[in-house]
């Protein structure tokens, strides 16, 4: 089998690494030898090994019949969708950690993989190394699930675990995330939730089989919570976390994204620094915990080789179904009554009783508001 990368940064260097290194292991376990035969991207790369593989021009992975599977690693949902489309026209896997091309054009990408039967797999898309993908689609086949429950930005959880343990304010800690390279230079996707919105979207059409449109999504960031809410939250026993949450309901889907106030018996309260936690709960498995990291390199590299070994595997079929385009009513789940940790008025933190959030802000007169999970 023959791969062709398209993108040579962090994880595209990654996935060229791990084929290279783990060479051996990976044709054990797929049957059949796995080469890498092109790197494209439009930089140059002089003195790196990459230089034997790498070229600019997209069509001659395209029309090169011995590529079997394409590894899309650029970003975004502008070239990134025009050469995955392409690709799985042209009968070729196609595999991708880009989160904003499934949330994005999942459906469409997924039509065509399965009528050509070949497959579109993206399990580095949420969760980095987390294998939530694979482990809803197959290990908890015949499970309903009641909800999913994600601290999926490791940026956020990495700068909100700063605030409290460190007493440093907002401003502070985005600095530093930026240095260390955890926050881009304009970090909104991850500060303002739409990271999270994006990963939840893609979860819950998996959990449905069913199309939940990101952008129908409550979403709201982390930008006006202050090291002062941290501590209020921590002196009662919460802790503050980007919480990106879906719930059955029924024919709909409630769905949201803010900073929510997790009780200590909730497992993801414990979900600190840059690592990532996805809460499943079924109604007959309960509740299973996946953690670990949410990106870095060779984490969520190895995500994508083990979608590029599936294909492998299942080279002469599509494996996951994926969802539908029967898009499902996102419902602002915000109506639904539920106890609310009540900061900033003045009058010191406390958690009411059950409530809607709109009755949540009215007591709370100014000051700010977290739903209790």
């Amino acid at each position: 089998m023959k791969a062709a990368v398209l993108g040579y940064g962090t994880i595209g260097s990654g996935v060229v690494e791990i084929l290279e290194k783990n060479s051996a292991l990976i044709e054990r376990q797929a049957g059949r030898k796995v080469e890498v035969k092109y790197v494209l991207d439009l930089r140059e790369f002089p003195g790196d090994p990459v230089n034997k593989y790498l070229v600019h021009d997209f069509d001659v992975i395209a029309n090169d019949p011995e590529v079997d599977v394409v590894i899309e690693t650029m970003g975004g949902t502008g070239a990134a969708y025009t050469f995955v489309k392409a690709s799985l026209l042209a009968g070729k896997h196609a595999v991708t950690s880009n989160k904003a091309l499934v949330a994005k054009y999942g459906c469409e990408l997924l039509e065509i993989a399965r009528e050509k039967k070949i497959n579109f797999l993206f399990e580095a898309s949420v969760g980095g190394g987390i294998p939530i993908i694979r482990s809803m689609f197959s290990a908890l086949r015949g499970t309903n699930i009641k909800s999913v429950t994600g601290i999926l930005n490791g940026t956020t959880n990495f700068m909100l675990t700063k605030m409290l343990k460190e007493n440093r304010d907002y401003a502070d800690v985005l600095a530093e995330a930026q240095a260390l390279g955890f926050a881009e230079r304009d970090p909104s996707a991850d500060v303002e939730g739409f990271d999270a919105c994006r990963k939840i979207a893609i979860l819950a059409s998996v959990a449905t089989g069913k199309f939940v449109d990101f952008e129908d999504i409550s979403t709201r960031g982390i930008t006006d919570v202050t090291k002062e809410d941290m501590e209020a939250a921590a002196g009662l026993g919460l802790s503050l976390k980007l919480v990106a949450r879906y719930e059955a309901m029924g024919e709909k889907a409630g769905a949201f994204v803010c900073p929510a106030a997790l009780t200590s018996q909730n497992p993801l309260a414990n979900v600190n620094g840059v690592v990532n936690g996805v809460l499943v709960d079924g109604e007959e498995s309960e509740e299973l915990l996946f953690t670990g990291p949410g990106a870095g390199k060779l984490p969520t590299a190895s995500a994508v080789v083990a979608d590029v070994v599936e294909a492998v595997i299942y080279s002469d079929r599509t494996v996951y179904g994926g969802w539908t385009d029967e898009k499902l009513q996102v419902e602002d789940i915000s109506g639904i009554r539920r106890q609310y940790l009540i900061t900033g008025t003045g009058a010191g933190a406390y958690v009411t009783e059950p409530m809607t959030r709109a009755e949540a802000e009215a007591k709370a007169a100014g000051g700010r508001v977290y739903p209790v999970l």
